[in-house]
């Protein structure tokens, strides 16, 4: 490319000078990226192991799972390993990676929470025609549908991000290689194939949403018939977290890719990253998985059997 003879690396923003602070923000991240990696990991293996989780409920919260180990270990580290190091620099070539990977990965969870959306839909109400409609086949070309549709986007957003030129400062105000970001530090007038990308990820963001919402308005109009106030409650206790979920995923997603750029200070912007990137890997395992009551039966009795193996050990 063009670009790489111009600038070779960029410098991620350093939120604070003091070395104490830094230890500290060190710190935070690392705590938040052990927590996101053991639940992540925990709901990846058990979902594999136990055979009572085979099921297409389960199947995507496995690979969702998946996909948020993979999303926070895209961001995490490198911000991390800076704060430790004192260092702010990211290499053009990982500048390109990180995007790329990071427009992949949050794309296909876009498509994953549609596909549970309609897993939800047909299990409540559809349950006679659930094995039918929701077989091994289905599920495994939903899961393909929202990885091409991540790829296709990260290739877009990659591609034309960095076929623009950046001749000027390399200073990037986030913490991470992001598109409102680097755009800012672009020299070229014309952003036509990142417009072109932005595009196509609002028309993508929004038929998944509308997929998402058309499937939730069956289902709340199915529970709302049934007679029993607990199987009621059950049943909303499911959807809510998943519908919060999506709309936190796409408000600040669509906050931080639509607005006008701006010279206001960056901690706004801060803040509205970390809740598409960081926060989603550490909050998706408990609103999805560690408060399900199959899933917390099937860890009971994991524990439950390594406790016992340790005690007739010693």
């Amino acid at each position: 490319m063009k670009n790489q003879t111009l600038l070779r690396e960029f410098l991620l923003l350093r939120l604070t000078d003091s070395t104490v602070l830094l230890g500290l923000q060190a710190a935070l991240f690392s705590l938040v990226y052990l927590v996101s990696t053991l639940e992540s990991l925990t709901i990846v293996l058990h979902t594999v192991l136990d055979r009572h989780l085979h099921t297409p409920m389960y199947f995507f919260l496995r690979h969702f799972s998946f996909l948020d180990l993979c999303l926070i270990s895209t961001i995490a580290p490198k911000s991390i390993l800076n704060s430790i190091t004192l260092s702010d620099t990211i290499s053009f070539l990982g500048c390109v990676c990180q995007l790329f990977l990071m427009v992949l990965l949050t794309g296909s969870e876009m498509g994953l929470l549609t596909a549970m959306s309609y897993d939800r839909y047909v299990a409540i109400c559809h349950p006679l025609h659930y094995e039918a409609a929701m077989s091994k086949g289905c599920c495994v070309q939903l899961m393909a549908v929202s990885w091409l549709s991540g790829g296709a986007l990260g290739i877009l957003y990659t591609a034309g991000m960095f076929s623009l030129d950046f001749c000027g400062p390399n200073r990037i105000h986030q913490f991470f290689c992001d598109v409102p970001a680097l755009l800012e530090l672009t020299c070229s007038e014309e952003h036509a194939a990142v417009s072109v990308s932005v595009g196509f990820s609002v028309l993508y963001g929004f038929s998944c949403l509308v997929c998402i919402l058309v499937s939730y308005v069956f289902i709340f109009s199915s529970v709302l018939k049934i007679p029993s106030r607990q199987s009621q409650s059950k049943a909303f206790s499911t959807c809510v977290p998943h519908l919060v979920v999506v709309g936190t995923f796409l408000l600040t997603g669509t906050a931080a890719y639509l607005k006008p750029p701006s010279n206001a200070p960056p901690l706004p912007d801060l803040l509205c990253s970390l809740f598409y990137t960081v926060a989603p890997p550490a909050l998706n395992p408990i609103i999805y998985c560690l408060r399900n009551r199959a899933v917390q039966s099937s860890l009971s009795k994991v524990l439950i059997k390594v406790r016992r193996g340790l005690i007739d050990r010693y």
